[in-house]
């Protein structure tokens, strides 16, 4: 079964042609060392927007498809804050980390596959983490459960 995009709120799976954080076409792919002080990280390419200085990774240098939006230092500090609340459920409490996603998903009101720290805007990024940092590990227990057996 193919899923339709055409309600989706976040769609970052194209070749961005603007900033998706402040709309300035002034952007260019380039090397990440230009944001790390000289040094390169993962495959060393992003895209960085010449206004804000917001900036984006990419899943691999060949098809410079971006890792979600370009997001601020404020935004990469909440994604990263989401993040070390949210991996544990899946790497330390043995939940799946599909169905991890599958219950923020649920308590963002947002589909699962544009659930991803990277392609939240700051408002769903802040929700996320008041949702992480208020976690009831029995609430994901009965998400999973209620997902298993509608199997």
């Amino acid at each position: 079964m193919k899923h339709s995009w055409e309600n989706a709120k976040f769609d970052f799976r194209g070749i961005p042609t603007h900033c998706s954080n402040c709309g300035s076409k002034n952007i260019r792919y380039t090397s990440n060392a230009e944001i790390y002080n000289g040094k390169q990280y993962g495959n060393g390419y992003c895209y960085l927007c010449d206004d804000c200085k917001a900036s984006v990774g990419v899943h691999d240098t060949k098809s410079k498809i971006p890792l979600g939006r370009f997001a601020t230092k404020e935004m990469k500090l909440l994604k990263m804050k989401c993040h070390a609340k949210f991996d544990p459920l899946w790497k330390k409490y043995n939940f799946k980390r599909k169905d991890c996603y599958g219950w923020l998903a649920s308590k963002l009101g947002l589909m699962m596959r544009e659930t991803h720290f990277g392609w939240l805007d700051i408002e769903y990024l802040n929700k996320s983490l008041e949702i992480l940092e208020n976690i009831d590990f029995k609430d994901v227990w009965e998400y999973v459960k209620n997902k298993e057996s509608d199997k």
